[in-house]
């Protein structure tokens, strides 16, 4: 799988990175703690709102905008993709199950086997607490692929292959296995109060819409994941 030649990378307001920008699309790094979309509970600066006003250069009446894809959580770090039209996004949406997602992550524990796929539909509750469930009509079927790449200090470095995109699916799934998340303070152990949330997008695979050529995005391991292991 060929990886694409980022152009030089541009720092925006909040920590946002540009790792591509085309007529197209806008390939971005998140840091943790930026929401990528406001809620109607959160209208705080997001990745959204920081894009827009990039491509828009400063003027308010501009038509230029940034079309959402995908998520990540507001405390999961990695890699974006947005869309600079409506016929962009479509297309990447429309091809979302051909999209290759690489996470890392660290979890409390040593998982056995040391690699699998965890399964189940994931539903979610009033109090927006994502959760398995039997009932394949009240839950979304979702699969996490995962493999321990090392283990040390009770803890284990996870690569993470995302097989489909449902909310808060990676988080969930490991702490219904045993093994919640480093710095999760809603699926965790409850006891890593103040620790990052060990959760990082770190490659995207996917068809441009335009070219129809295989794009590969990679970003290093975060320093707070290698200091935890």
């Amino acid at each position: 799988m060929p990886a694409t030649k980022n152009r030089t990378a541009k720092k925006l307001p909040a920590g946002l990175t540009i790792l591509h920008e085309d007529r197209d699309i806008m390939v971005v790094e998140k840091p943790h703690g930026l929401l990528t979309i406001g809620t109607e509970r959160d209208k705080s600066r997001t990745v959204h709102s920081i894009l827009n006003e990039y491509v828009r250069k400063g003027d308010p009446r501009s038509r230029n905008r940034i079309y959402i894809v995908h998520r990540l959580d507001r405390e999961t770090s990695g890699i974006l993709i947005f869309a600079k039209s409506e016929a962009a996004k479509i297309f990447l949406q429309g091809h979302w199950q051909e999209t290759d997602k690489r996470y890392l992550t660290v979890v409390h524990g040593l998982p056995s086997p040391q690699e699998g796929t965890i399964s189940s539909y994931l539903a979610e509750n009033s109090a927006f607490r994502v959760y398995s469930t039997p009932d394949a009509e009240r839950g979304k079927l979702a699969h996490t692929e995962y493999r321990v790449l090392k283990e040390g200090k009770g803890l284990s470095l996870l690569e993470i292959n995302l097989l489909t995109g449902r909310k808060h699916q990676i988080r969930v799934h490991l702490s219904e296995k045993g093994h919640p998340v480093v710095g999760d303070r809603k699926y965790g152990t409850g006891n890593d109060t103040g620790i990052t949330l060990a959760l990082h997008a770190g490659s995207i695979s996917f068809t441009h819409p335009s070219s129809g050529r295989r794009l590969t995005f990679e970003t290093a391991q975060p320093g707070f994941i290698g200091r935890l292991i």
